[in-house]
């Protein structure tokens, strides 16, 4: 090569952190929204997918739909569709869309750090929902705490609305203001 020793070696490292980091592949809608990784995930036909397609339309990301490749580099967790399904999403009643195609590549994006996981679940009316955000739960995906959301979903809420919410709150968070 005629680039310098020190070049080619730390091209190399980058490049092997990335293709033998550890990786995992998790159920879910993975979104890129104001910047931040949005990790859906839930039950089957819980909203995850309509809520991602309604989010590309107000002008945020599709990184996966489904199936998620997750990648452990250091501390930071970076996730990715399978070569297969990228830029694919599935909506019940429809079928599968290429996004790609429909809302042009402001519309996807191929991998992004997963800051936030949202969890869907079906509303019940016996449960107790946090309604002052002063519980703040994470959970773990691959050793690494990431801060964890939980949604009760019922007919007729802005789900996507919501999210863009909890993502503007969590990245005020990150930053100290609470």
């Amino acid at each position: 090569t005629t680039e310098s020793t020190s070049n080619v070696v730390a091209s190399l490292v980058a490049y092997l952190n990335v293709e033998l980091a550890p990786r995992i592949t998790r159920h879910g809608v993975l979104v890129e929204v104001y910047g931040e990784g949005i990790l859906l995930v839930g039950d089957s036909g819980v909203g995850k997918s309509e809520t991602a397609i309604e989010l590309i339309k107000r002008g945020h990301r599709l990184v996966a739909d489904d199936a998620v490749e997750i990648r452990r580099i250091g501390d930071t967790l970076t996730g990715t569709a399978p070569e297969l399904i990228r830029h694919y999403l599935e909506v019940r009643g429809i079928g599968v869309v290429d996004i790609q195609k429909l809302f042009g590549m402001s519309g996807v994006k191929s991998a992004t750090q997963i800051d936030l996981v949202i969890q869907f679940e079906r509303w019940q009316d016996e449960k107790f929902y946090d309604r002052l955000g002063l519980d703040e739960a994470h959970t773990q995906i691959m050793g690494v705490p990431i801060p964890l959301l939980t949604i009760p979903v019922s007919a007729g809420r802005n789900l996507a609305g919501i999210v863009e919410l909890a993502v503007m709150n969590n990245r005020q968070k990150k930053y100290g203001i609470n």
